[in-house]
């Protein structure tokens, strides 16, 4: 059986590549808009950005392979098109964005510097610490996420002891649906099943342990670290919400962000901030390159040169992408996150269900189902650049934007049922 400290080394590890640029940048606005509404927004943000990312780690404790097995049950070739399709979202958009976040709030306030020089230097490092990668879990477990926890849990703890629990006036009308949208733009869904393998393979490097002890140690590290994301989400939701009257309505993500440390921390809110932005974006960075890293290797097979092709090819990306401002990079993600999290959280929750309930012609019909469904979502999110798809206004939940959750529910219950059936006559 796994021990308290490795169980607490693999959670805090967990915690840190889940933790980055959007996971600290997000939440406060969000409070902030949201008013006595905080409450609810964030039990909504915690949907898919704490309970499905952590079914995801549950599903690769029972996996125990690759991005790839997630999606074996739908066919090979889907699997393989998903796979690329993720880490082509992960190293295009939130790891070049966890750069941009360092450069504008890390870097820009103290030097007057290109977010070139920044993206060459940040990835630079990041490169240093994928080829290491046999050392990753006890760097970022032992040295980083407790670094990262401490000026968190400073931030938010004076916030709420020195402010009254008054709340402002909030536009949001659906406060529980908005906060599950707000969570995809954490990519935390499809963080799940990008660094899961990651901790997998950090995991058979370091131990030799059987199978069930493996899951065992996964699986309670990725209850504690979803608690540990859960608590900070819900202080930094409320600190946004209690600081109403501090900032004015048309505030960015990232002055806020900005404004609630030094009220918070004083004259030294700007190094601590820097710390604390620095950290949690360069761990999430790591984790996503070294994902893609491991997957290159494994489909082509076990090359070490392809591992190491990937993982400059990853970095490169990061320094030409994160050269553009925050707001850009999270505005161009919005129609791929509509497209493809509703796919991954139905993966996710199919490789969790037993195995009796997820056969393959399950997986088949709920995502054949769920992308259907999905794409006036998706379309809806590119705005002006097509036309409005109203025939699908029918669909339950799609003035949320969640007009695939039901048709992917009835999809899986019926083809259970009669399944059941089948096996009654027989």
């Amino acid at each position: 059986m796994p021990n308290a400290k490795e169980t607490l080394v693999t959670s805090f590890a967990l915690f840190s590549l889940f933790f980055g640029a959007g996971n600290l940048i997000l939440p406060p606005l969000l409070g902030f808009q949201s008013g006595s509404w905080w409450w609810l927004v964030a039990l909504g943000f915690a949907v898919s950005a704490v309970l499905v990312p952590i079914l995801g780690i549950l599903a690769h404790a029972k996996l125990q392979g690759t991005i790839y097995d997630f999606g074996k049950k739908v066919s090979p070739t889907f699997s393989l098109v998903y796979s690329i399709l993720i880490y082509t979202i992960s190293i295009g958009l939130p790891s070049p964005r966890t750069a941009a976040v360092t450069h504008e709030i890390a870097v820009q306030p103290f030097f007057n510097t290109s977010p070139l020089v920044t993206s060459i230097i940040y990835f630079s490092l990041v490169f240093v610490f994928v080829i290491n990668r046999s050392k990753l879990l006890d760097v970022l477990g032992k040295v980083l996420t407790p670094a990262i926890i401490l000026i968190l849990v400073l931030i938010i703890g004076i916030t709420v002891f020195a402010l009254d629990f008054n709340f402002g006036e909030t536009d949001i009308v659906n406060p529980f649906s908005d906060g599950i949208l707000e969570g995809y733009q954490t990519f935390d869904a499809i963080g799940a099943v990008v660094v899961g393998g990651v901790i997998i393979v950090s995991i058979n490097l370091k131990s030799k342990a059987p199978y069930k002890d493996k899951r065992t140690l996964i699986r309670n590290a990725a209850w504690l670290a979803g608690l540990s994301l859960f608590i900070i989400y819900m202080g930094l939701i409320l600190t946004g919400a209690l600081n109403h009257n501090n900032f004015e309505s048309g505030i960015t993500r990232i002055e806020l962000l900005s404004g609630i440390s030094k009220l918070s921390l004083g004259n030294t809110a700007n190094m601590f901030l820097s710390i604390l932005v620095s950290l949690a974006c360069f761990t999430t960075a790591i984790g996503i390159v070294t994902g893609t890293a491991d997957f290159m290797k494994d489909r082509l097979p076990n090359s070490r040169h392809a591992y190491l092709i990937t993982a400059i090819m990853g970095c490169l990306l990061g320094i030409a992408i994160g050269q553009f401002n925050v707001a850009y990079i999270i505005t161009v993600a919005i129609p791929a996150l509509m497209f493809i999290y509703p796919i991954t959280i139905i993966l996710i929750l199919l490789n969790v269900v037993p195995d009796k309930w997820a056969s393959p012609m399950v997986f088949k019909a709920v995502i054949i189902t769920t992308i259907i469904f999905s794409i006036p979502d998706f379309m809806g999110s590119l705005g002006d650049l097509v036309p409005q798809m109203g025939i699908f206004a029918w669909i339950p939940l799609s003035e949320y934007r969640l007009g695939w959750v039901l048709p992917a529910l009835v999809a899986f219950v019926v083809l259970n049922v009669i399944g059941r059936k089948k096996v009654v006559v027989i």
